[in-house]
């Protein structure tokens, strides 16, 4: 079994796409995963699986919601491994100046094949930085996420691809919930 970490993009986001994580848990547990847990309302789902390949794990997952709830929605899916590394190449966390409250993360479904940074750049506002790396889009917002420019619409249009952003916060968490998950499972005799 796999430890995987599914982040859906835009559910309950302004009364959009509600889905409530009872009924999303019952519906990973319908695909037959196991150890569903989820976090926040905002579509972090933790569990386990057989060994997938991640493209086809994500269309499943979007396809079952869809069936589900009847609304489409982005799926974005990391191993613990590879969410490990995103946490881990953080370029922020090596400046102690830096506030952790302010930073995101964007995860992207796949690696961008051009993108035009100078424009994405040209949208930063005082104080903000942004990182670009193969699987995220890092973001040091001291004004707050919702005041910046470089918000999830706009890197989605701009790197044509797909991708749902999370606070630095709730990416520790997602990382720290699976490993228990792994951990309890070699706890049990």
């Amino acid at each position: 079994m796999t430890t995987y970490i599914s982040i859906l993009r835009g559910i309950n986001v302004s009364g959009q796409k509600l889905i409530k994580m009872d009924a999303l848990r019952k519906s990973y547990e319908s695909m037959g995963f196991h150890n569903v847990t989820t976090y926040l309302q905002s579509g972090n789902v933790i569990f386990e699986g057989n060994d997938f390949e991640i493209n086809d794990l994500e269309q499943k997952i979007s396809r079952q919601i869809e069936k589900d709830f009847g609304f489409e929605v982005p799926v974005i899916v990391l191993t613990i491994e590879k969410l490990k590394q995103v946490i881990e190449n953080n370029p922020f966390l090596k400046d102690q100046n830096k506030d952790q409250s302010f930073l995101h993360v964007t995860f992207l479904s796949s690696k961008p094949d051009q993108c035009d940074y100078k424009t994405i750049e040209d949208k930063k506002q005082e104080g903000e930085e942004i990182i670009f790396s193969d699987m995220a889009v890092y973001l040091y917002c001291p004004n707050g996420y919702g005041r910046t420019k470089l918000n999830n619409n706009f890197l989605e249009a701009k790197i044509k691809v797909g991708a749902t952003t999370r606070n630095w916060k709730t990416t520790n968490e997602l990382f720290k919930i699976a490993r228990e998950i792994i951990q309890d499972k070699k706890d049990k005799p």
